[in-house]
């Protein structure tokens, strides 16, 4: 394969981290819109919409493992195709989490209002994962490490929110045993938004690598 067929095939393969990148972030969209309107319908169609997410996981890292066994390459090259692999990884499980709002907002919708009010911080975390993925896919097209260590530092916002979710869920449990189901789906679910944040800051970590060649430990 020429260098100009291999810079082809490269090309394909950033365009497809796009499509995947802009899918997850489309369902996480209508799993944070299921959430605010209660909508059961739209929650549905976010759950189906994940197939599509683990399809081109495959078809991706079908593609780079064939291009990297074909052209043994090296140094930079061979930094981005092991960062897309990777970016396949925590891409596919942004996309299970944002199929677990969309379970959240089916099961909340069925309760009615909550006394945990905990809907506000989900809808925070959640906001703020859309921006960290949205930010971290345009890093990873534009090469840019500095753009994808601004993208990471937006999790501490979901951590904040998580833990001060967590406290005020906690404190209501101690008062009203009773409804310690309702409690554990609200932590469940900012449990799997908080770890949302950390598959988008390990995107974010691949990024650094392959534009620098060093490994950093973003949000320690």
């Amino acid at each position: 394969m020429s260098r100009n067929l291999f810079s082809e095939e490269l090309q394909k393969l950033r365009h497809d981290i796009l499509t995947m990148g802009t899918l997850v972030e489309e369902n996480l969209s209508k799993a944070l819109t299921a959430l605010k309107t209660h909508n059961k319908e739209l929650a549905k169609e976010t759950r189906r919409k994940d197939v599509g997410v683990n399809e081109l996981q495959r078809k991706i890292e079908d593609d780079t493992a064939i291009l990297i066994a074909t052209q043994q390459p090296v140094a930079r090259d061979l930094r981005e195709l092991v960062t897309i692999l990777k970016l396949t990884i925590n891409l596919e499980r942004v996309g299970d989490h944002a199929e677990h709002l969309a379970k959240a907002a089916q099961k909340l919708a069925k309760s009615g209002d909550s006394p945990f009010r905990a809907q506000e911080y989900l809808e925070r975390m959640a906001e703020t994962g859309k921006k960290m993925l949205r930010a971290s896919i345009s890093a990873y097209l534009q090469q840019d490490a500095k753009a994808a260590r601004e993208a990471a530092a937006l999790d501490c916002k979901i951590d904040e929110a998580h833990k001060a979710l967590t406290e005020d869920v906690l404190k209501l449990m101690k008062k009203h045993p009773d409804l310690v189901k309702g409690a554990f789906q609200i932590l469940r679910t900012s449990n799997q938004l908080e770890r949302l944040g950390d598959h988008v800051t390990n995107i974010c970590e691949a990024i650094v690598y392959m534009v620098e060649g060093t490994r950093e430990e973003l949000n320690e």
